[in-house]
């Protein structure tokens, strides 16, 4: 495909995706499915333009004086893939868009201060999360929101029960926090990422793709061999797989989830890693309610609005609601409920999100110390420094306790953590 045909494509994808709200992976395999003289390096390249489309998609709308897909998919064309103007015209090309107008053309050449528009849209943030975004970071809000407007990186974590960092082939460099990381930057223009989970590595279970703000949530749990664990919104089983590579996989650690199609990968992952010490707890859990009081170790990784993985989920982004908080918050509070429940005295609860907004994370906490008692909160930034060191990024810290990783401030997808001890 020439880039005529690949833009009118991702003005169809991106129609496909703003005006019926079907979810990007989805809209751009169907488009893949019903064009399939469309190679590999179409796809990507139709794929860089319908995210980075999505990713700025309130500010390109500015700079273009224009929301619709086809003015998305020209500005991310530009400003995202960095093609000139001069390549946009696309001459006998009967598989482009039509041509550009004379004011699509003056925008897309910079008519429009981006500098003269409201903060919300500057930071690429939906205008009702913008004042909990703006309390949240105050004078780098901005930065912050621009942050989560980028394109991502292709992190992966080396799975220490069967290899070490200097063991895996491969051109990724390693991440500056994660002792266990690597890293492949984010790509520029139309290219694409390595086919990580096509290398021998990942089928030998040496690596697993994992962001390297998630290693670190599950590196500051700080499990030890021989302990208890309990995670207890285990998902696909990331974190676990994590926490038992942390463990030197000796241990007991449970991995359950209230949705088990969720969990239902763990099995697959956990063998292909070696972690035998993961036993997956699926409902009906019969087995649950004996392990309540006797863990050494809970992990919550909360159900969450996903605030912080907006740079590779941009579409939900535009799609979340004042309403999908409100449910995701009264869900927060059951599971931290119901989780701080298996804490033995003298243990700890954490509690994660991959949130960035306050509501979802300082006020849980300060919410629950209110109403549990034998719970402290401790100081997740000493336990940072202590496993990370001082030199490096670091997160942000409302409170000197708890602690926000986000784009901006440690290069990573953003996750908010929590420690707390049960006293009794």
């Amino acid at each position: 495909m020439r880039l005529g045909g690949r833009i009118a494509a991702a003005e169809e994808v991106l129609q496909d995706i703003l005006e019926r709200r079907t979810p990007v992976a989805l809209a751009l395999r169907d488009w893949a499915k019903a064009h399939r003289f469309a190679g590999s390096k179409d796809r990507a390249a139709i794929g860089n333009i319908v995210y980075d489309a999505l990713r700025q998609r309130s500010s390109l709308a500015f700079r273009m004086d224009d929301d619709s897909p086809r003015a998305l998919a020209f500005a991310a064309t530009v400003w995202g893939c960095g093609v000139s103007l001069p390549q946009l015209d696309f001459g006998d090309d009967r598989h482009a868009p039509k041509p550009l107008s004379d004011a699509e053309h003056a925008n897309l050449n910079g008519r429009i201060d981006l500098a003269t528009a409201p903060d919300w849209v500057r930071a690429d943030v939906p205008e009702w999360v913008w004042p909990a975004f703006e309390n949240n970071f105050t004078d780098e809000a901005i930065q912050e929101g621009q942050a989560l407007a980028q394109r991502p990186s292709l992190d992966m974590r080396v799975n220490t029960i069967k290899a070490i960092r200097s063991d895996i082939q491969t051109e990724a460099t390693p991440t500056i926090l994660s002792p266990i990381g690597l890293r492949h930057p984010p790509v520029d223009g139309f290219g694409r990422h390595p086919d990580v989970q096509s290398t021998a590595d990942y089928q030998r279970g040496k690596i697993e793709i994992q962001d390297e703000g998630s290693q670190l949530v599950s590196l500051l749990c700080a499990a030890q061999s021989g302990d208890k664990v309990l995670d207890y919104c285990a998902g696909g089983g990331g974190k676990s797989l994590a926490l038992a590579a942390d463990m030197n996989n000796r241990g007991e650690l449970y991995a359950y989830d209230i949705d088990k199609r969720r969990l239902a990968p763990t099995w697959q992952r956990a063998d292909r890693a070696g972690a035998s010490i993961i036993e997956v707890i699926a409902p009906p859990a019969e087995t649950l309610p004996a392990l309540k009081g006797s863990m050494d170790r809970v992990l919550i990784d909360a159900p969450c609005t996903g605030v912080g993985t907006w740079r590779r989920k941009p579409d939900a982004k535009w799609r979340l609601t004042e309403s999908a908080l409100e449910r995701r918050v009264k869900e927060q509070v059951t599971v931290l409920d119901e989780g701080s429940q298996f804490v033995r005295p003298g243990g700890y609860l954490f509690y994660v999100t991959c949130s960035m907004l306050a509501e979802e994370n300082e006020a849980q906490i300060y919410s629950f110390l209110e109403r549990s008692e034998g719970f402290s909160l401790l100081s997740a930034g000493e336990v940072f420094e202590e496993r990370f060191g001082v030199d490096g990024p670091k997160p942000w810290s409302e409170d000197g306790l708890t602690l926000t990783m986000t784009p901006a401030s440690t290069g990573t997808d953003g996750f908010f953590f929590a420690v707390m001890e049960r006293q009794s």
